[in-house]
């Protein structure tokens, strides 16, 4: 591989967000593909608010958070927790980590990548996608998710078979964090991130917000626009920034 295992020497600095843990890192692709390069496996965690509030209540969906090797700042109100900590870090939404994989794949032999999720056909649309824009891109297989329960060991039988080093699930919160920790003993050499609705965005379902709500830190309020009925899931949000200025302000009470 041409990827330098030097990029192993970038130490992962971790930090607390309501008791869950993110790494920061200057560059999470660079990070993965050196991983890959030593034959390391990565469960990838993009975390944003409200995940981070569901592990508070969910002790299952907090184990496997803690456990997961990358837990990256994919959400506004993570990094306005950090900001508030004192850590000045932008933003790694999970879609365009999943998208520097695929073309970082694109230029390696011996990867191959997995789709799995979404409605049936759009996984398979979404490795179309990738493979139009990246000819070089080898797609392993692709796999809907909503198969039937009585081929799920077909599933696991074709992903070892294939033994794919990129695997994008995209189930939604939490269902494919633990579809993950339940099956990357499949792969234990693969990157498997969670991506969410990646592929609905992909194959163009859906649409990301536009660039400058992003980059001001708004792209929920494009989400809620766009899918209102995810308001009561919202709530989070308000919850989780009440919670960190609560938290900064507590901690400077102590300092003081």
């Amino acid at each position: 591989m041409k990827w330098q295992t030097e990029t192993m020497a970038a130490t992962l600095s971790q930090f607390q967000v309501l008791g869950t843990p993110v790494h920061i890192l200057d560059d999470y692709t660079d990070w993965l593909t050196g991983r890959l390069a030593q034959g390391q496996g990565t469960h990838v965690v993009t975390l944003n608010a409200e995940m981070s509030m569901q592990a508070e209540v969910n002790p299952g969906l907090a184990k496997i958070i803690q456990g997961a090797d990358l837990i990256i700042p994919d959400g506004a109100g993570v990094v306005l927790y950090l900001n508030l900590h004192g850590y000045r870090v932008q933003r790694c939404p999970g879609i365009e980590l999943a998208e520097a994989l695929l073309q970082a794949a694109a230029t390696e032999e011996d990867w191959g990548v997995f789709f799995y999720g979404g409605a049936p056909r759009v996984a398979d649309l979404a490795a179309q996608k990738w493979q139009q824009s990246l000819p070089t891109l080898r797609i392993a297989g692709t796999e809907h998710g909503y198969h039937p329960s009585e081929t799920e060991a077909a599933l696991q039988r074709k992903l070892q078979t294939l033994a794919p080093r990129l695997i994008l699930v995209g189930l939604g919160v939490p269902r494919q964090e633990y579809w993950i920790a339940q099956h990357r003993h499949l792969c234990p050499n693969a990157i498997w991130i969670g991506v969410g609705g990646s592929f609905d965005i992909w194959t163009g379902q859906k649409f990301r917000a536009p660039v400058w709500l992003r980059e001001n830190h708004l792209e929920w309020v494009y989400r809620l626009y766009k899918e209102p009925w995810r308001w009561r899931r919202m709530l989070a949000l308000p919850h989780f920034a009440l919670r960190a200025l609560i938290t900064r302000m507590t901690k400077s009470k102590k300092l003081a």
